[in-house]
Order: structure tokens, then sequence, then C-alpha cells
């Protein structure tokens, strides 16, 4: 069994308080790396659902030195870049340097385009596809510093296929996969690896937090039976962590520019619907 396959790293990653985001972040410190989380842990008015509090940043910072690793854990909203500047640099002054990025952070809202008002689309653009290049544009001075590195971005499915009544979701989403395309390219020279990870449906507070939310067309309810679990089984943030791990680890060392595609039951679904027509 491998362990501590990222030693003595030290890894930023965005959106840790809850969910995705907090799984990276206890993963990579369980195989070794100290880490600088961040999570704006305050409420977005056009988000459905609660988002995470600083107590929850806290709790991580805790979970991490329990693991025996170093935790900065700060306050601060991907949507400015100066706040997230800040933040990676405290953070790397205290670690020493910064070698793997996870720019997770990212909100998810509904609605048709008839329905998704100007500040939806708005804080679904700066958050999910903004933040991550602000993410990226802080944190590449240090890699290169360290020497090179790698960056993980969080896309989605969505992110090559679209979707209705989240079409800013996935406009987000798309964007964050020609970034990695580009970044991969752009950043090589400076031995800096750049991938993105894109999760199917997720078990998280976001995805639960849709309990009967409706809009005049369609009703979201996270609540499933057991028939609803056999026929479309939910992923857990693990299983996302697992492939993070490896992108950030040696064993990738040769991998840039990869779309990780982590959605197996959606895949086999699609395929027998395909084979049933």
């Amino acid at each position: 069994m491998l362990n501590g396959r990222v030693q003595g790293k030290v890894a930023f990653v965005t959106g840790a308080a809850r969910g995705q985001g907090r799984a990276h972040a206890l993963k990579l410190a369980s195989e070794g790396a100290d880490i600088i989380a961040i999570d704006i842990c305050d409420q977005v008015a056009t988000v459905p659902y609660p988002m995470p509090t600083e107590e929850d940043l806290r709790d991580l910072a805790r979970q991490i030195e329990l693991l025996g690793r170093r935790a900065v854990v700060v306050k601060a909203d991907v949507r400015d870049a100066a706040q997230v500047a800040r933040a990676l640099d405290r953070g790397a002054a205290e670690l020493g340097r910064v070698d793997i990025v996870s720019a997770n952070a990212g909100i998810l809202s509904v609605g048709s385009v008839t329905e998704l008002s100007e500040d939806a689309w708005r804080d679904m653009i700066d958050i999910s596809l903004t933040g991550v290049w602000h993410t990226v544009k802080a944190a590449v001075p240090h890699l290169i510093e360290a020497g090179g590195g790698s960056i993980i971005l969080t896309s989605s499915m969505n992110g090559v296929e679209g979707a209705p009544m989240y079409s800013h979701y996935v406009a987000a989403k798309h964007g964050v996969v020609g970034l990695t395309r580009s970044l991969a390219m752009e950043l090589a020279p400076q031995q800096i690896r750049v991938n993105a990870l894109l999760p199917g449906g997720v078990a998280t507070g976001m995805i639960k937090g849709f309990k009967g939310l409706r809009t005049p067309v369609v009703t979201y309810d996270a609540s499933l039976t057991d028939e609803d679990l056999r026929a479309k089984p939910r992923l857990d943030p693990s299983d996302i962590s697992d492939a993070l791990l490896f992108l950030a680890s040696r064993e990738s060392r040769f991998v840039t520019g990869l779309l990780m595609n982590i959605n197996g039951h959606g895949l086999i679904a699609a395929a027998r619907a395909a084979a049933a027509v």
C-alpha cells in the first residue's frame, strides 16, 4: 500500500471548508502534505443552499493537525484576486513553499435562461471560473520558485457536456476545461503540470442542499430512495480525492493536460440507455 505520496509538500486548496475541498485537504495531509486552505465562509445571495462557516474552516485545521501536519487556514473569497494572493503568500511564508494547487472552489444554482438573474450568472462565473484563474495566477510564481509542481482544477462532467437548467454552471465548467488545456501548454516549460478533474454527481452538502428546491419548470429533490441509489449511485468526495492525490503525486509526473473523468456509473448508465434505443 502506498503512503506518504506527497510527503514534505505544501498544498493550496480553495473551497476547502467543506465537501470535495475538505476531502482533498485531508487526503493530501494524510499523505504527508502541509495545507494552505481558504474558503469564503459566507453566504452568497444567489446560492440556494447553506454555505460553509468559519467554524468549518477552523475544524479542518484541527483535523489536519491531528494528522500530524501543519495548516494555515484563511477566510478568503476567490472572486477577489488580492485576497487569494494574500492568503497564499501568508501560507507560503509560514510553510516555506507551494508545490500543489487544488483550485476547487465553486458553487451551484439553477434556473432556466429566462429565470437566471444577472447576479446569479455573475456569481457563478466569478467564483467557478474567474476564481480558478485567480488561484492559478497567484500560485504560479510560488510553483516556479519551488522548481515546478502540480495544479489540479476542478471542472465537472458538465465541462464537456451540456445540461438544461444550469447553463451558467455548464459555461463556467467548460471554461475550466479550456484553462486546463491552455495552461498545460503554457506552464510546461516551468515544470508545472496542469490537469482537471471531471466528477459526476458527488454526495456533498452542495448537492444535498437542493432538496425540495423548485423553479417554475422543475423540482430538484436530493432525497434518494434505495432504488434511486441503485440506479444512480452518488460518488463520495473521497473518490475524487483519490484521483486528485494521483495527479498531485510523483506517480503522474509525466501527466499534463489530462481531463480525468470520474463518473463511471454515469457513463455505464448512458451506454445502457444508448444501447436500448
